[in-house]
């Protein structure tokens, strides 16, 4: 079982077509097939890792995805953050997060800490 490392966009794609044929077989694991497929896997997201680094999302939109998430209104944000008018300001970015609305609104909702902290994005 000969496997490198992923370094180019060309053994990203041979790595990415023998995967696709692996998880058709459905391989169990501790078998060789399993295994390369899960050291193949391993490879894979490393490369995308370093290639294709995600950023997390700005405070508000981390928001409106949790909102969109679990069902809730501007309504539901008044106990986090403020009275509605403040919900809004919020939301449409005219207003900053407080460190005491950054604290419920992950403490309460499990936005990460991390996203709500962020400076808001110019829009």
């Amino acid at each position: 079982m000969e496997i490198k490392p992923i370094r180019d966009e060309q053994a990203y794609r041979e790595a990415l077509r023998e995967i696709a044929v692996l998880m058709e077989t459905d391989p169990a694991l501790g078998t060789p097939e399993g295994d390369r497929l899960d050291v193949l896997s391993t490879l894979v997201e490393a490369y995308e890792a370093r290639t294709f680094p995600m950023d997390l999302p700005d405070p508000v939109e981390a928001i409106l995805f949790r909102m969109e998430q679990q069902g809730l209104s501007p309504k539901d944000l008044e106990p986090m953050i403020g009275k509605r008018n403040r919900v809004y300001e919020v939301l449409s970015r005219k207003r900053p997060l407080t460190l005491a609305m950054i604290w419920r609104l992950h403490t309460t909702l499990g936005i990460p800490a991390e996203s709500l902290i962020r400076r808001p994005a110019e829009h």
